[in-house]
């Protein structure tokens, strides 16, 4: 049934194909840089298309999904070190390094923690309350913290290839920053798309 949030998740689903497609024709950075980047996104959209039918999100998944699909994309495109955007906000505010990586692992804490919820929800005998929070957190923490174990196995395969890949800009503490952010993407996603998402789900499953 062509529904107006399915006809939503295929113009989602339009909108980062083509933005892969484009980004694949000429990098800024180099062919190995943007394949691990969006890898992920490579993974995601034929899982999405093949768990529709069967497991569909809701749309505020499909939402927080896509949108960090355009953040991997585009950090694959001119490396999470070097996006134009974030260059102006660092040279304007005079930071100490470019922050898009920040803002990528803040997302990559919002993204688990919805999709954890819904899936714990529908399939699980968890209910809403703070036994839910806290496994969510827990969840988007671990996802976060394998992240960094790629990373780290990146970096011992290849040094000078993962440099670009892991962004840390010289920051000693880019791991533990990486890991908070996720975990602060969590709690925010709960404590703000929650009942939206909770009114999505009983459409969804009525």
């Amino acid at each position: 049934m062509l529904t107006s949030h399915n006809i939503e998740k295929l113009i989602w689903l339009g909108f980062v194909s083509i933005a892969l497609l484009v980004s694949a024709i000429d990098p800024v950075a180099d062919r190995l840089t943007w394949f691990m980047e969006t890898v992920p996104v490579m993974v995601a959209i034929p899982l999405l298309l093949v768990t529709h039918r069967r497991f569909p999100l809701t749309i505020i998944s499909i939402r927080a999904i896509s949108i960090f699909a355009f953040i991997l994309i585009i950090g694959g495109f001119y490396t999470y070190a070097e996006n134009p955007l974030f260059n102006w906000i660092q040279q304007e505010f005079d930071l100490a390094r470019n922050h898009y990586d920040r803002l990528g692992h803040f997302i990559q804490g919002v993204v688990p923690a919805l999709l954890a919820r819904e899936i714990l929800l529908r399939a699980s005998p968890l209910q809403r309350g703070k036994w839910l929070f806290f496994l969510v957190c827990s969840v988007s923490l671990a996802i976060s913290a394998c992240y960094e174990f790629v990373e780290w196995a990146a970096a011992v395969i290849n040094a000078q290839a993962a440099e670009a890949f892991l962004g840390t800009q010289g920051d000693n503490w880019d791991t533990q920053w990486d890991m908070f952010l996720a975990l602060n993407g969590s709690i925010f996603a709960q404590c703000v798309f929650a009942r939206t998402q909770d009114r999505q789900l009983a459409e969804l499953l009525h």
